[in-house]
């Protein structure tokens, strides 16, 4: 997810919109970062299932470590994995190949530079954020994680599967337009 810190964030909060004089959406102040850390997650698309692991620094030992916990998730019938990842750099280092070589399963497929639209976790990162994150404040590193673990059981209990794309309410209706052309025929 990137780095989150111990910090405010800006929730939505409701407000009259027709007391005069206007009212201002009102959040305290927050001076700077206290503590922070990155937040590794893995989304299981067909079933909606994800995983995630919060860790203080974002070092490939903490990434290869995470693809271990994911791979303890999931079931050992399962002969392929296909892993979506982007261009980081750190998805592309020795220790990750080192892990292939353990796990025999997994197989690494690469999205192209400048398209995080096409990976489905990054929707859900936004659904973890608003999940964990938003309209709250926290003082450590430590509520954080409580509350990113509290968030991701939440979605895990109430898992669905994940579709790529807007959902059908979303999109415009159609609209059933009979065309019908009419061929004038001039007479000299």
């Amino acid at each position: 997810m990137g780095p989150v810190a111990a910090k405010s964030y800006p929730g939505q909060e409701a407000i009259d919109v027709n007391a005069r004089p206007a009212e201002r959406a009102k959040q305290e102040i927050d001076y700077g970062r206290r503590d922070k850390g990155y937040v590794y997650g893995a989304l299981w698309a067909t079933t909606g299932e994800c995983w995630t692991q919060c860790y203080p620094r974002r070092i490939k030992a903490h990434f290869i470590d995470f693809l271990c916990y994911v791979d303890e998730q999931i079931p050992a019938d399962k002969e392929r994995i296909y892993a979506i990842m982007d261009n980081l750099e750190m998805h592309h280092c020795h220790d990750l190949l080192l892990f292939m070589i353990h796990h025999p399963r997994w197989e690494f497929v690469y999205q192209p530079t400048y398209a995080a639209y096409l990976n489905l976790i990054e929707p859900w990162w936004k659904v973890l954020r608003s999940l964990a994150l938003k309209g709250r404040r926290f003082e450590t590193w430590q509520e954080v994680v409580a509350t990113v673990a509290a968030a991701t059981a939440y979605w895990n209990a109430h898992k669905h599967p994940f579709v790529w794309g807007r959902r059908r309410r979303q999109q415009p209706p159609r609209c059933s337009r009979k065309f019908s052309f009419k061929v004038k025929v001039l007479h000299i």
